[in-house]
């Protein structure tokens, strides 16, 4: 049995996906259908006539509604939300940034839609590995003991606001995956000035 949608239904399966953001080979997916090409030509005609919009190339939206950390996610995968993101969010660092921060498999400044992203390269062997990052309405986003050591991973000195927030025993449970010694003697540092300040 052909599960292809007819063709009234292909912007309707779009529109009842949970996702907000699609890329072209989510939709190619979604659609059955094989090739890129037919899909591209259908999606242009969508956005045409406002049944669409396009946010990025290769990346489309439901609605102006849509969710910026999902597309920030969707322009190189596998990759996830990070750095300063999550750590702003989560009281660590009090300044605040304009753009997201992504790890990804590399390093890059792009802007989608008037949203500046800072994509971070990260070895495939940190990227792939899962612990300290959660999945939520498709986006994979750092927990805050993640986000602070991908940023230790990146940056040899960083200043933190806030390490009080913390849970130290998830920050040394996730610190093997990186593979660093240096890495692991700055973390020493950071947990002593946390215990000397409590």
């Amino acid at each position: 049995m052909d599960n292809k949608p007819t063709k009234g239904q292909y912007i309707e399966s779009l529109l009842r996906s949970p996702k907000t953001v699609f890329s072209t080979k989510d939709i190619a997916l979604l659609w059955g259908e094989q090739g890129e090409a037919k899909v591209r030509v259908r999606l242009s005609n969508y956005v045409k006539r406002g049944k669409l919009i396009r946010v990025h190339r290769g990346i489309y939206a439901k609605d102006n509604n849509y969710d910026r950390f999902e597309l920030a996610t969707r322009i190189y995968t596998p990759s996830y939300i990070s750095f300063e993101t999550v750590l702003t969010r989560t009281g660590i660092n009090f300044q605040y940034y304009e753009n997201i921060f992504v790890a990804s498999y590399v390093t890059r400044e792009i802007e989608a839609d008037g949203q500046k992203i800072s994509f971070i390269r990260m070895k495939d062997y940190v990227l792939s590995n899962t612990i300290g990052i959660e999945h939520t309405n498709d986006i994979s986003t750092a927990t805050k003991e993640r986000a602070f050591l991908d940023r230790i991973y990146i940056s040899k000195d960083y200043h933190f606001d806030h390490l009080d927030v913390l849970d130290w025993d998830k920050v040394f449970e996730i610190l093997p995956i990186y593979r660093n010694k240096r890495m692991g003697k700055k973390v020493a540092e950071y947990f002593k000035h946390y215990k000397d300040n409590n």
